[in-house]
Parts: C-alpha cells; structure tokens; sequence
C-alpha cells in the first residue's frame, strides 16, 4: 500500500495508460479521482473500484483543468498527485514536417502542452502548502525524432522540458515533477489503429521484443507518486524496452545471428 491515503487526479483516465494508472494507484491505497470528459463511462468504472471517484475535465476546454483540481480539493481537502496523462494526435493530418498544415500542427501542439501547463499550475496552487508529486505522460516520441507526427513528438519534447522546468521552480515548495515515457504499448488504440505490419516493423527496433503493457506504465507512475521517490524530480523515465538505445541499424541485425 505505497500510496495509503494519498490524494491522486489522473488526466483521460477511463481507457488504455490512463485507467491503469487509476486502477493499479487504487489498488496501493489511493484515492484517486478520473478526470474525464466522458462521464457516464467514468462513472461505470469508479463504481467497479475502491476509492476511486469522478471529476469532469474537457481538454477542448481549458477551463476545466483548474475546475477539475478545484473539484478535487472541495471533495477531498487537499491533492498530493497529479497525473497528466491526456495526449492527442491525428496521425492522418500530423505527418511529416514538409506536409503537415500549420493549422494542424499548431491545434496539437497547443492542446498537449495546454493541458499540463494548466492542470499542472491549477495544482502546484494547492500543492505549495504540504508539498506533492506532478507526474507527466510523455513518450519516446519526445525524444527519438519520428519520420511523421511531427506536432506530436514535438509537443512531448516540449513537456519534457516544461517537467524538468516545474522540478525545479517548485522544489522549493516540495513539489517534484517527474516525466514517464512510454514507448509502444498496448493498448486498444494501439490494437485498433496500427497495422499488423508496422508493429512488427517497430518491435524489431525493441531490444525487449515486445510491447509495453499499461500496467507497467502504470507502475512507473507509482513509484513516482510514492514517497519512495521523495529524493527524485526533474527525472525523464524512458518505459520503452530499450527503444532507442541502440545503433540505428538494430533492427536489421539484431537476428541475423541468434546464436550465444
């Protein structure tokens, strides 16, 4: 139980990364409140679990997030963790540099760093007086330039460097900040959206072989919500099966010899 009667608001929580996080945070004491837009859904799973409530948050509406962390702390007195776990993309219009309208580029770019400058400033109002944990949803796409969803990766890197800059603005008031990484993972928006060939194009670039699971993002998420990370903040956590570490001809070569 690391997270006995902590206070946790997790960000587009009722799918995928986000309602793991909810329910394994649950399961290690917390009480954690679902931000979503999407109510009705939201609240047919918090009545499956233990501590776990609902608060309505629309990222399309930025004056959500401060009502959602003011919703939190009316119900429950204080918030200890937030968890910024909302990220979106239109892989059909976010492609490359050369071909992806400003438009496009500027919406995705704008809502992703929006709703972790926002939920996060909402927070840090409430958090200055006991202290907390802001915990950030990234990916390896913030990191490893991608050859499309240039508005995507661009946002991510942008978060990257917002966590690291909240770390240290707010260590002073015991606030940390850290960043998780998430590399392919499977969820159903990952089942349903990527071909079964490009999969297996990309497992071939993970040294694990094989894609992450939510649970173990969400374990991640854990261990920086507890106080067993009390000493760690500015930290950007790779959860990605080694993606990206090796030389980038891994893929061709990794099985061509199999033999120890």
């Amino acid at each position: 139980m690391r997270l006995q009667n902590k206070v946790l608001l997790v960000t587009a929580s009722t799918r995928g990364i986000g309602l793991a996080i909810v329910k394994k945070c649950a399961q290690e004491g917390a009480k954690v409140y679902m931000a979503a837009r999407d109510m009705e859904r939201a609240r047919e799973i918090a009545n499956t679990l233990t501590g776990v409530k609902c608060v309505y948050n629309d990222a399309t509406k930025p004056e959500t997030f401060p009502s959602m962390v003011e919703d939190v702390v009316q119900d429950a007195g204080r918030l200890d963790v937030l968890v910024n776990n909302f990220g979106t993309s239109n892989p059909g219009k976010d492609l490359d540099f050369a071909n992806t309208s400003p438009q496009v580029f500027l919406d995705t770019v704008n809502v992703n760093l929006r709703s972790v400058f926002m939920a996060s400033q909402a927070a840090v109002k409430h958090m200055a007086q006991n202290g907390g944990s802001i915990i950030n949803i990234s990916s390896v796409g913030g990191l490893v330039p991608d050859i499309s969803q240039v508005a995507y990766g661009t946002s991510k890197a942008a978060i990257n460097y917002l966590t690291k800059l909240i770390a240290v603005q707010e260590a002073k008031h015991h606030i940390r900040c850290n960043a998780v990484l998430p590399g392919m993972t499977a969820t159903e928006a990952v089942e349903n959206h990527l071909s079964d060939d490009f999969r297996n194009l990309f497992l071939r670039h993970i040294p694990l072989g094989r894609m992450g699971l939510p649970e173990e993002i969400a374990e991640a998420v854990c261990y920086f919500a507890s106080d067993a990370s009390a000493y760690t903040t500015g930290q950007i956590l790779t959860v990605s099966g080694g993606f990206g570490l090796a030389t980038p001809v891994y893929g061709d070569l990794a099985n061509k010899d199999s033999k120890r």
